[in-house]
């Protein structure tokens, strides 16, 4: 029996991958669960147009993540923060702080896809690595300074 997975399914396959199981595995488990349709010819038809449309919605989110990354490119962003003095800074820079920064020059995005590659703790220069979509990164040089 063929059926088309409506969500991953551990040693089985992935969201809209057609698999051959054994019938009562289907009757009695995936279809009921709802993990799972019959693979019927309007149900392949019907998988078929919805991965046409998210290929089409994945490629426009792509370019436009291509269009950022390349005006990111010659950013370079200054972090004030409250420092002692030997250079260490009360507390740490964080997402939020950078986003803003982007934010100022403006550019939108989400602080969730920022991270670093060491924790600013001193002043000095540092990189974000800015994770614009799964295949486009960024890395934006910043600096701390002390205010």
């Amino acid at each position: 029996m063929e059926v088309i997975l409506k969500q991953d399914v551990k040693n089985l396959g992935d969201k809209d991958d057609v698999v051959n199981v054994k019938p009562g595995y289907g009757r009695n488990f995936l279809i009921p669960k709802g993990y799972a349709i019959q693979a019927t010819e309007s149900a392949r038809k019907v998988l078929a147009e919805n991965l046409k449309q998210a290929q089409f919605k994945q490629d426009k989110i792509r370019k436009d993540a291509d269009a950022i990354a390349a005006r990111l490119e010659g950013v370079k962003l200054s972090i004030g923060a409250k420092a002692g003095e030997t250079g260490k800074i009360f507390g740490a820079i964080n997402t939020i702080q950078i986003a803003d920064a982007l934010k100022k020059e403006g550019f939108e995005v989400d602080r969730r896809r920022i991270t670093f590659d060491q924790e600013p703790k001193f002043v000095g220069e540092y990189i974000a690595n800015v994770n614009l979509h799964k295949e486009v990164k960024v890395r934006v040089p910043f600096e701390v300074v002390a205010e």
